[in-house]
């Protein structure tokens, strides 16, 4: 099928560039257009988007990314999630007097990591110099950028309670006490600043490689870390709780970390072979998606029909409720992918999929996990109703963080899927003399023992950070991914069975209505669900909407252009270059030639 598409699919051969904000996307094409490769644009895009895009990704944050190298012929997964430090225990938060992490302030930070495994990127699978991928980030943090109106109006929503509780962030986002206005020129030279330090660092120490490990000593190991151990040394912040307290991140956690490489966790579907990162993403939940809608004949579905929403919204049920039951770092716990991945366990699983929408939580049995999953569904079991999660649409509330997404394709084959997030100006206050803060992503971790995702030093929490690159027919092919915290592998899953069975046009298959579930825990605090809920975009359609509703979905009937920010690259075997974005909050953009 074709449908009438908002902007052309971008076709071209030289490279192609797509993001979640038109200058950052500009810059990753600038990239490529001087000769660097497809990681090269991805890291001078992502340090772009801390500046433009700060209510949803900072230098404090963390990036998973998957990555195929055509010189090694070689799909990697690049972990730059950090950690919990080394005295975030349950003890030591229980004695604070809190049974769940909060979403904001201190005590939700972990090691940043999105720093590293840039550096790691450009290291490894790049060809430029520390110099040449911040020199644009430095540019529009010092000379400034027209500022979003939706950062303008999250720093205004939280004007008060920054001057209050938070000075350093008042005196960042709010320079002469007021918000800046919608397309205002807005800097940060602080920041600016900081990354002319580590480029000096850089340059000091000799060659391309030497400048790299340079710069990563120097926010690891030198004056970024010292800074932040000055500032949380005496830091006690107000946070969600409604208390305030004293974060638990040290200098001596940042030394001891190091984004990693590793194998992706792959799986197949109708020519198609995806791959995720491991259990301490969400990412499998799309491919226990995908292995129980094996067994459907989605391409016999209307895609913008009730059977089709219906069948796919109570198979990502299924697979998240098993999230909560069985995923986390895999380095601290026991993770049965095998088992939730494999043919028998899914067509048992698939029998549960009715007529009717569910209302309950059903986690899947695997054998030996019995306790385990009894003690999960008494956790989530017990947290309040009402549908909380982190999507960047214009119909929620402007204070809520969340994440950025680039895929970049060059001519050389390199492909990069990278979803960046944390450390957004609502995370923290700012580092003084940094121009930047801290991140929350503790508040994934439970503070009850016994399961995968339970907090520990040195366990990665499971983030929702969850990009995409799809082999087809063995041949590395397309990168996609959006952000939207734990809606990000709906939308993509949506997107995707939809450009396999429906729609072959990339920038179509975005375009289209897009739905989520909002039935299971939310990753964020305050951690609430709605059972049975559902989101969706008006463009749907009043018959498709009045049976879901039939069948008992509890829907709420969003603005037709409002959910979802995916972005997609694809290259062709001959070597043509497809690129689409989103034309949701009319930010995304792709560019190629």
């Amino acid at each position: 099928m074709t449908m009438f598409t908002t902007r052309p699919e971008i076709l071209g051969r030289f490279g192609a560039v797509t993001s979640t904000h038109w200058i950052a996307t500009a810059v990753g094409m600038s990239i490529l257009e001087k000769g660097g490769n497809a990681f090269d644009a991805a890291v001078a895009t992502g340090f772009v988007l801390q500046i433009v895009e700060p209510h949803l990704n900072g230098p404090g944050g963390d990036m998973p990314a998957i990555v195929y190298s055509a010189a090694n012929d070689r799909v990697d997964v690049i972990c730059a999630q950090g950690p919990a430090p080394a005295k975030a225990t349950i003890e030591h938060y229980r004695s604070e007097g809190i049974d769940l992490i909060p979403g904001d302030g201190l005590l939700s930070t972990v090691i940043p990591g999105a720093f590293d495994g840039w550096m790691l990127m450009l290291r490894d699978y790049g060809t430029m110099t520390v110099r040449e991928v911040l020199e644009p980030a430095i540019h529009y943090a010092e000379e400034g950028h027209p500022v979003l109106a939706r950062v303008s109006a999250t720093i205004a929503g939280l004007g008060d309670f920054f001057e209050k509780e938070w000075p350093t962030s008042h005196e960042t986002w709010l320079p002469g006490g007021s918000a800046p206005a919608p397309e205002s020129n807005f800097r940060n030279p602080v920041l600016a600043e900081t990354w002319k330090r580590i480029i000096a660092e850089a340059e000091a120490a000799g060659s391309r490689e030497r400048g790299i490990e340079a710069a990563r000593n120097a926010f690891y190991r030198g004056f970024v870390a010292e800074a932040i151990q000055s500032y949380l040394d005496t830091a006690e912040v107000m946070d969600a709780t409604g208390t305030r307290h004293k974060g638990v991140l040290s200098a001596e956690d940042m030394a001891g970390w190091q984004a990693t490489v590793e194998e992706p966790l792959t799986y197949d579907y109708h020519g198609w072979q995806i791959a995720k990162t491991g259990p301490w993403g969400q990412g499998p939940v799309m491919l226990q998606s995908l292995a129980l809608l094996k067994g459907y004949d989605l391409a016999a579905m209307d895609p913008l029909g009730p059977d089709f929403v219906h069948t796919v919204v109570e198979a990502m049920k299924l697979a998240y409720a098993d999230r909560e039951v069985y995923y986390g770092d895999p380095d601290f716990a026991d993770v049965p992918l095998g088992a939730l991945l494999s043919d028998v366990y899914n067509d048992g699983r698939r029998q549960l999929i009715g007529t009717e929408a569910s209302m309950e939580l059903r986690p899947g049995v695997v054998p030996g996990f019995e306790a385990q999953r009894k003690l999960a569904l008494s956790v989530v079991g017990g947290l309040e109703k009402g549908a909380v999660y982190e999507p960047t649409m214009s119909h929620l509330t402007e204070k809520r963080g969340d994440t950025v997404h680039i895929d970049v394709v060059d001519r050389w084959g390199n492909m990069v899927s990278t979803t960046p997030s944390g450390g957004w100006l609502q995370s923290s206050p700012i580092i003084p003399g940094l121009g930047f803060c801290l991140n929350s992503r503790a508040q994934m971790f439970w503070l009850q023992p016994g399961l995968p995702t339970s907090l520990a030093p040195g366990k990665r929490p499971r983030t929702t950070l969850t990009p995409s690159l799809a082999l087809k027919d063995g041949r590395p092919t397309l990168a996609f991914g959006t952000p939207g915290g734990d809606q990000q592998d709906q939308w993509q899953l949506a997107f995707f069975l939809r450009y396999v069975h429906h729609e072959g046009n990339l920038q179509a298959a975005i375009d289209q209505p897009l739905f989520h579930s909002t039935h299971f825990p939310a990753s964020f605090y305050p951690r609430t669900s709605e059972p049975g809920g559902v989101m969706i975009e008006d463009r749907m359609g009043d018959a498709t909407i009045a049976e879901l509703r039939r069948r008992g979905h509890k829907l709420t009937v969003a603005d037709g252009w409002s959910i979802g920010r995916l972005t997609a690259a694809r290259r062709e075997r001959d070597g043509l270059i497809r690129a689409a974005a989103t034309p949701r909050l009319m930010q995304a953009y792709a560019v190629g030639r």
